[in-house]
């Protein structure tokens, strides 16, 4: 057993070496910490701001008998079709995430 009374002061170059080896000991600490903590923060901002980018939507939407699509156009979030339905032209807009629609214009002719 090693008497804490019998051992030899440190040399101030010893001292100095012993300090920097804490100091660099703190700092690999810290610098893994600072790592485990970005990756727990990534792993936990992707898991609450999902926003259902898992669910695929699918949805069917009937067309009165003649009508036909003449066009189509994404744009913040929303999905336009322009929908010729026996000479009166109409808009419809769904939401791009959910497929729902938001809105309906319909063009008619005035008298």
């Amino acid at each position: 057993m090693i008497d804490p009374q019998s051992e030899v002061p440190l040399t101030p170059a010893q001292a100095g070496i012993l300090a920097r080896v804490r100091w660099l000991m703190i700092m690999s600490g810290i610098a893994t910490f600072l790592g485990i903590a970005v990756v727990i923060g990534v792993i936990g901002y992707r898991f609450f701001n999902a926003d259902g980018s898992t669910k695929h939507p699918e949805v069917t939407v009937q067309l009165p008998k003649g009508a036909r699509i003449l066009q189509t156009a994404v744009s913040a979030g929303r999905v336009a079709v322009t929908v010729d339905n026996g000479g009166t032209t109409e808009i419809h807009i769904f939401d791009l995430k959910t497929l729902q629609p938001t809105g309906r214009l319909v063009f008619g002719h005035a008298p």
